[in-house]
């Protein structure tokens, strides 16, 4: 065993019994009914299932969560990220396997009155509901604040969505690039002088998840104190907010436009003056590092590292305000020096004068080749009867004395049935057929 395993064990992976079993960990015991669906709902209920909690995801047959549809899928022709197929088989998603993995899985057709009846007997044996609808979804079933709180008076309600469930936008749809942008993040990214270039990816979906799975984690650890439940309204667009602060600040402070003729800067820092800064071509086709200096110690590992060339020895570099002055000068330079040498190679040796570099990776890098991830076992793996084995993201911290519960990957749609609606809400043989011959599930 590793030493990182010793100290803090390792995440378990039981791949052979999918059979539902009790929990372990620090949330063991929570049970979560699980409106989510898409990236923000389902990675913040992702996290509780990781680490104990029975998170029961409530699925309808007729609208399918979309990641279900959405790339990747295992052995199968590459697509866009938002390319849906239709006709795919709802169980080898593997977008979804990852974003649901350590969870159950039960079909309620919401549009049933009976099956909005056993949502509600669902939640009344819970202590967590989650949702991240469209606003107004939750209330069309019945499903109010007033009325979930009438189920459960000690009940969790995280709800999340793009701008909130109150003031004049609460009502707007959003995805996670629409609330990237309205935050003010797609405006400050990019290069001077070109249009805001945002992000190709819902950064925000995560963003505002991991604040909602904190957020739920404060509410139960209220409810043990006092015995009281709460509503959490999860607003994305303000977490966006919450990322520019500092520009917001330069704004009302010093009354400068978050974007002008010299910002933003791309791959330079203007606070603190840093030079270089940036990310420089390295050997090979599409090959990068990142390199930054600080102060005058870095500068010196720099010239260590690279010999002490005649370039570094310019009387504009003798200080850090010279160099942060002088950064095309530089950046052309260190540019030559890199662009014939290895980036694994590289970062080390600067790493080794204490000059902060690293190589610019890609994600096979990171499943396949950085000895980093390999070592804390970022990645791991969990076997599933329809995709196979597959690789899944890990959490980022560890803990000494527990580990997250990989019990088993993402669940079939509907594999739980049977256990939560006999076994949690005690139903027998007969009323399961009627609400199956009904629709309801």
């Amino acid at each position: 065993m590793t030493d990182v395993e010793t100290k803090f064990g390792v995440p378990n992976a039981d791949t052979d019994d999918r059979s539902v079993r009790p929990r372990v960990g620090p949330l063991a015991g929570v049970r979560v009914a699980d409106f989510c669906w898409m990236g923000v709902g389902s990675v913040a209920t992702r996290t509780l299932g990781d680490f104990g909690a029975e998170t029961i995801k409530i699925e309808n047959r007729e609208v399918i969560d979309r990641t279900r549809r959405l790339p990747i899928y295992k052995n199968s022709p590459a697509r866009n990220f938002g390319q849906e197929l239709l006709d795919a088989d709802p169980n080898k998603g593997g977008m979804f396997n990852n974003y649901c993995r350590n969870k159950l899985s039960v079909t309620i057709n919401m549009r049933t009155d009976a099956g909005r009846g056993l949502a509600e007997k669902l939640i009344a044996k819970c202590g967590v509901v989650t949702e991240n609808y469209a606003p107004g979804v939750m209330e069309r079933w019945g499903l109010t604040e007033e009325r979930i709180r009438e189920i459960s008076p000690s009940i969790v309600y995280a709800r999340m969505s793009g701008y909130g469930h109150s003031g004049p936008h609460s009502g707007y749809r959003s995805y996670g690039p629409n609330v990237q942008a309205v935050s003010g993040l797609s405006q400050i990214s990019g290069l001077p002088g070109r249009e805001p270039s945002g992000w190709g990816f819902s950064y925000m979906d995560n963003q505002a998840a991991y604040h909602c799975t904190a957020a739920i984690l404060l509410a139960i650890y209220n409810r043990n104190i006092t015995g009281r439940g709460t509503v959490i309204d999860m607003s994305a667009f303000e977490v966006g907010i919450n990322l520019i602060g500092p520009l917001m600040l330069d704004v009302s402070v010093n009354n400068r436009p978050a974007r002008r003729p010299d910002f933003p800067t791309g791959n330079r820092l203007e606070n603190p003056n840093a030079a270089p800064h940036g990310v420089y071509p390295a050997l090979g086709q599409d090959k990068w590092i990142a390199i930054s200096v600080f102060n005058d110690a870095q500068w010196q590992g720099l010239g260590k590292a690279l010999d002490q060339p005649t370039w570094m020895a310019d009387e504009r570099l003798a200080t850090q305000a010279g160099r942060f002055a002088n950064q095309d000068f530089i950046d052309e330079n260190l540019s030559a020096w890199s662009k014939i040498r290895d980036r694994h190679e590289t970062a080390s040796l600067l790493q080794s004068f204490e000059v902060p570099a690293g190589a610019v990776q890609s994600a096979k890098d990171l499943d396949e080749v950085d000895p980093q991830t390999a070592f804390r076992r970022v990645n791991f793996e969990l076997d599933h009867p329809v995709i196979g084995p597959a690789r899944f993201e890990g959490n980022p911290m560890l803990f000494s004395r527990s580990k997250p519960d990989n019990w088993r990957s993402g669940p079939l749609l509907g594999e739980d049935n049977d256990y939560v609606f006999k076994e949690v809400l005690g139903l027998d043989e007969d009323e399961l057929g009627r609400l199956q011959r009904d629709g309801a599930i």
